[in-house]
């Protein structure tokens, strides 16, 4: 006699299908950094401005991408730049994920990651620089950037690399306004800046 499967076993089922896939993904990760073949690991964390894409090579963080960026355009991007051993990884990534949460919590006031910074280069990399001089809780302008990475002239180009910094939150763009206060453009959206302005003023 056979028997119609019915909602629960089916579901019991796919939970069993799902368990072994993560299984299999996990062996897929260990074996892939035990061969050394890894060169791009990482994973989402969910946070108040939405899932971050967190990037990583063996050299550091790489990429912090907001949900509006497309995560899947910014993933083939890295493997055209960097590399196309590209794979999930939580594991590599779970001392990032744990300072993200800590700041967005209230917790944490700096980030105590290595960067791999190889996305910027020339003036764009100088103020990337500059921009991790900014304290948690202040500001600076697009002018004062420039100037402090030593081209007071270069008011467009510093507002250019803050909108193509390629580790927003932890390279803390957001901190920088426009000279007349108002909060200017964001690569995660106006309302993304305001909110991480807002945080910073009220656990400082």
């Amino acid at each position: 006699m056979t028997t119609t499967p019915t909602i629960e076993s089916s579901l019991t089922h796919l939970a069993v299908d799902t368990a072994d896939l993560a299984r299999l993904h996990r062996r897929l990760e260990d074996a892939a950094e035990r061969d050394g073949v890894l060169d791009i690991a990482y994973t989402t964390v969910a946070t108040p401005v939405g899932d971050l894409l967190l990037a990583a090579t063996t050299d550091g963080l790489l990429r912090v991408a907001f949900d509006c960026e497309g995560h899947d355009a910014v993933l083939a991007a890295l493997a055209e730049q960097v590399s196309p051993r590209v794979l999930r990884s939580p594991a590599r990534l779970e001392p990032v994920v744990r300072e993200v949460e800590e700041y967005f919590a209230g917790h944490r006031t700096g980030f105590d990651l290595r960067l791999d910074l190889r996305l910027a280069r020339g003036f764009r990399r100088s103020v990337l620089a500059h921009l991790r001089e900014v304290a948690y809780g202040a500001t600076t302008t697009y002018a004062a950037l420039a100037a402090a990475a030593g081209s007071p002239r270069a008011v467009r180009a510093a507002g250019s690399a803050c909108a193509t910094n390629p580790l927003p939150v932890v390279v803390p763009c957001h901190r920088v306004l426009r000279s007349d206060g108002h909060v200017g453009q964001y690569l995660g959206g106006v309302q993304a800046k305001e909110r991480l302005l807002a945080l910073e003023r009220g656990a400082a």
